[in-house]
């Protein structure tokens, strides 16, 4: 078992930063894969990042540039820093983790954190 929580969202102007921060109990976190998915009203949860256990990244096109994924093996924490934040990336971000990879129906999640964007 794999417990996750999530914190750093909150409100923020467009074009601000946020970062959020989840820290991982219950297992061996350098072994897991670990993400970000969020999911904005009526939509449907989207992967926003992932990092293998060995530290290889993907982000998707749609927040390439702006969102990075970092994790500390040390601390057990998996980190997301958003920069120039957009209406559009108001949603509730989750944490998830997966022994293999986060792609498809990892296998833990978080409660969630609030992410605004609004002026």
């Amino acid at each position: 078992q794999v417990q996750l929580v999530e914190s750093g969202g909150g409100l923020v102007q467009p074009g601000g930063s946020l970062r959020l921060s989840c820290v991982a109990s219950g297992s061996i976190f350098s072994r897991y894969a670990m993400g970000w998915y969020r999911q904005a009203p009526g939509k449907q949860r989207e992967l926003v990042a992932g990092i293998s256990s060995g530290g290889m990244t993907r982000v998707p096109e749609v927040v390439k540039d702006r969102f990075t994924i970092s994790r500390n093996n040390a601390n057990n924490t998996v980190y997301l820093q958003m920069n120039s934040l957009k209406p559009e990336d108001t949603a509730v971000y989750y944490c998830v983790a997966d022994p293999l990879a986060v792609g498809v129906r990892p296998r833990y999640w978080g409660q969630g954190t609030q992410v605004t964007v609004s002026s």
